[in-house]
């Protein structure tokens, strides 16, 4: 069993998870959800990271008591959460937590949560997907503009764009919680990708320099955005292994 948790702004229907789990499905019972507020999952206010751990232990007692479980992007830094409090995985894979660790890199605002907060509470939607990607992932802005122009991904992305405070409260202040994570043991492939940020790379690197029990994987010619015919077979092997 293997259940997928997904990062910012993607579902069961819009980022890798779609592709990736049928490639998975010929080894493994997956499970993939559509994480609190987006597709078809319900929502309950005030958000807590909390209730997104136990989010995954349902799942988890839903799969039989145990589980295999994959987290891309911030739907990593959640995985390593919900394997932090106790639950009961029995390998974790995980690709690329957006930690920032380098003290000169790009950092995002100190207020970045209740200012996403501010811009969905204010219906501004879009303004919300371009502060998140120009000012708190550090997107060039050139990028960010040019994002609106992609409309059929636009609208996915404003579609749930009201969940960005949620993975905004799992990031935190994006800082490695170095001392939270040390206490995981189960084995854990950390991975990135060859063309990826090398920001992104060194926080990879650092994730997998406090964990215990850790093995890190480059993945040839990827990016954060991976491909799942890249990615499935690696899983295939660490988790059947």
């Amino acid at each position: 069993m293997i259940i997928l948790v997904d990062g910012a702004l993607c579902s069961r229907s819009f980022g890798p998870t779609p592709k990736l789990a049928p490639l998975l499905a010929r080894h493994f019972t997956v499970f993939t959800y559509d994480r609190r507020g987006r597709g078809e999952s319900a929502d309950t206010a005030p958000y807590e990271k909390e209730r997104e751990v136990e989010d995954i232990d349902a799942l988890i007692r839903e799969a039989g008591g145990s589980a295999f479980v994959l987290g891309l992007s911030s739907g990593a830094a959640l995985a390593l959460l919900a394997a932090a409090s106790g639950l009961n995985i029995t390998k974790l894979a995980l690709y690329e937590p957006p930690f920032m660790v380098d003290k000169e890199a790009h950092k995002p605002p100190v207020d970045h949560e209740a200012r996403l907060k501010q811009l969905i509470c204010a219906d501004r939607r879009s303004d919300a997907v371009k502060f998140f990607m120009r000012d708190v992932v550090g997107m060039p802005a050139v990028f960010a503009a040019a994002m609106p122009l992609m409309f059929p991904v636009w609208s996915k992305l404003k579609a749930v764009a009201h969940t960005l405070p949620y993975d905004a409260a799992v990031m935190g202040d994006y800082a490695l919680p170095a001392e939270r994570i040390a206490s995981v043991t189960i084995p854990t492939l950390v991975m990135d990708g060859e063309k990826t940020d090398v920001r992104l790379r060194r926080a990879v690197q650092a994730t997998a320099g406090v964990l215990r029990n850790a093995q890190h994987l480059t993945l040839k010619g990827q990016t954060h955005n991976v491909s799942a015919t890249s990615l499935a077979p690696v899983l295939v092997k660490f988790l059947g292994g």
